[in-house]
């Protein structure tokens, strides 16, 4: 609240400053353009105003009651000059040429009297004064320059009043919203520090209870290796399309030896393109024992290859033969496709991942590429056994 209220008078004070500043000089303009008053007195009128404008420059940053009286007796000086130093002929035309002096440079730091009483007495004093000298020189209380005057005197006066009451009331909605995002803000910290203990809770009962069931040793290190391992063949087993047989609660067997059967394992990766919508035809061996370690490099290639005729062949159809003797096993992969030119692509290109075909070179085997525009692809790949 504090700092609204300073920055309202602030605001207030940068007002009075442009509103006193800029009156005056427009009767500064009327004065000098009437070509009706004598010299001396227009010299000291003109001197009387510059002082005023010095004053408000000075009230812009400085709102104390001694600028303010300073403002108001250089305006009042400066009227009295005006009306006395011309003839009773003249005077209605000078009275119409300060009529801004008087409605707005001398009524301006009404608006920053706020807790000021002197300041404010002063200025009502002023606009009293203001009234009667401007019916005395118009010679009508219904002269359009008093009636100028008395407008410019309620114009500031309701800006005030509304100032006055609406900046308050706008700073207790900012209070009440300041006050519910800090609440809310204190509910969000409170939320995260409750979540904080009990994950904090929770990760030591757990601990504990680890300790509890392993005698306060923990797993050992061999019993982790060996957890790990068994993970990462299972994991290995369902990427190449292998389903779990639950043997008993939290036991898993994908098979049941370290030479795997191929014929079962290729039947699973032709049930998993089929259901992409790749229909793989299967010709020659029925059933090869290979190494699980030759069997994975064997069938990821066998799966890029086949990934391969569902995304670019072009065709819904592949035909994959398996042919084996006592060192080798081959698996010709073919398609009816669009096929391509070997010459006019980069060998970064031909289809296959990099990491699947040394993969196969690492264990011995070994996968060639042959393919012809319009003709179709046709891929051998070559395993030992």
């Amino acid at each position: 609240m504090d700092f609204i209220a300073q920055e309202r008078d602030r605001l207030l004070r940068s007002t009075t400053r442009v509103v006193g500043i800029v009156c005056a000089l427009v009767s500064v303009i009327g004065i000098v353009s009437a070509l009706a008053v004598p010299i001396i007195p227009l010299l000291g009128a003109l001197a009387c105003i510059a002082i005023m404008i010095g004053g408000f420059l000075v009230f812009g940053w400085n709102g104390s009651v001694w600028w303010t009286a300073l403002i108001l007796a250089s305006g009042l000086g400066a009227l009295a000059l005006l009306f006395f130093g011309v003839d009773d002929t003249v005077r209605p035309v000078i009275a119409s040429a300060v009529v801004p002096l008087a409605a707005g440079s001398i009524s301006a730091p009404l608006m920053a009297q706020r807790g000021q009483p002197v300041g404010l007495g002063l200025t009502i004093a002023a606009g009293a004064a203001v009234v009667v000298g401007i019916v005395w020189a118009s010679g009508s209380i219904l002269a359009a320059p008093v009636t100028g005057a008395l407008l410019g005197w309620v114009l500031i006066a309701v800006v005030t009043i509304w100032i006055s009451r609406a900046i308050p009331r706008v700073a207790r909605r900012i209070y009440s919203i300041g006050t519910a995002h800090r609440a809310e803000r204190q509910a969000s910290e409170t939320e995260a520090q409750r979540r904080q203990g009990a994950r904090l809770l929770h990760d030591t009962v757990l601990a504990t209870l680890t300790l509890l069931a392993h005698s306060g040793v923990g797993v050992s290190e061999q019993a982790m290796r060996e957890q790990a391992a068994e993970d990462a063949r299972l994991l290995r087993h369902l990427r190449l399309g292998a389903t779990p047989q639950p043997q008993q609660s939290g036991d898993y067997s994908l098979t049941r030896e370290e030479e795997s059967p191929l014929g079962q394992t290729l039947e699973s990766v032709k049930q998993r393109f089929g259901r992409m919508g790749l229909e793989v035809s299967w010709h020659g061996t029925g059933q090869v024992l290979l190494p699980s370690h030759v069997l994975d490099a064997f069938l990821l290639a066998l799966g890029e290859c086949l990934e391969n005729v569902r995304r670019h062949a072009g065709v819904g159809e592949a035909h994959v033969t398996i042919v084996h003797d006592n060192e080798m096993v081959r698996a010709m992969v073919t398609d009816s496709g669009v096929g391509f030119d070997l010459t006019h692509v980069s060998a970064e290109r031909l289809g296959f991942k990099e990491s699947v075909v040394n993969r196969l070179r690492e264990v011995g085997g070994d996968a060639k590429l042959f393919s012809a525009p319009g003709s179709g692809t046709t891929v051998v790949l070559e395993a030992p056994r």
